[in-house]
């Protein structure tokens, strides 16, 4: 997979060798997994860091994910291993929009923020600032973009409790009632803080379904 990676613009370099043979990346694989977003003319500085937000990524093979590359790349990883892929701007552009999610739930707020009346294209064209300066830029002047990532787990499909992002429409349909039953349960515990999070999720998850 690394040759097809290379025949389609993707340069892999590994930084630190994993550990055991490369795991069977089947739909519904979870990877758990640190990433650095630099661009290849400037890779002191970060555009993303998961290390400095204090949380790694996460993401489930077969849930076409908006950065298809990601996935791509992670197919070729063990537990372990750190590498870095110098990606072309074909398979990038879609970065500033993956990027504005991934901050909005590192801030505790809604991923879709700031979606709801400008369409991913309108985004990419310019018609809607992202809100965020480096981002803005980057959609205005793509580029090539190289990804720091170190895996940290794999987990196979059944052996993990899936968030409520990574969920199909219809999983998600299912699961708002059971989300909202845990976090009553907490409540009654006197867990508040971590019935408020169940009731966020609850909530995302049919903020969501409303967008559609």
């Amino acid at each position: 997979e690394v040759e097809q990676l290379r025949a389609d613009g993707v340069d892999k370099e590994v930084l630190r060798e994993g550990t055991g043979p490369l795991p069977d990346f089947r739909d519904g694989t979870k990877v758990t997994f640190h990433y650095r977003t630099l661009r290849c003319e400037d890779e002191e500085r970060p555009l993303d860091d998961s290390r400095a937000r204090g949380k790694p990524m996460e993401l489930i093979a077969g849930k076409k994910f908006k950065l298809p590359v990601w996935e791509a790349a992670l197919r070729t990883m063990r537990p372990g291993e750190r590498a870095r892929f110098r990606c072309d701007t074909k398979h990038v552009l879609l970065y500033p929009l993956v990027s504005k999610s991934l901050r909005n739930i590192a801030a505790g707020k809604d991923p879709l923020e700031g979606q709801r009346h400008c369409c991913s294209m309108a985004q990419l064209h310019d018609h809607c600032s992202l809100g965020f300066p480096d981002l803005d830029e980057l959609q205005k002047n793509p580029q090539p973009l190289t990804f720091d990532m170190e895996v940290l787990k794999v987990e196979a499909p059944g052996s993990y409790e899936q968030d409520p992002w990574a969920m199909t429409d219809e999983e998600k349909l299912q699961a708002v009632p059971q989300i909202h039953k845990q976090g009553n349960e907490l409540y009654r515990e006197g867990r508040v803080q971590e019935a408020a999070s169940k009731y966020y999720d609850a909530i995302a998850c049919l903020k969501n379904l409303q967008m559609k």
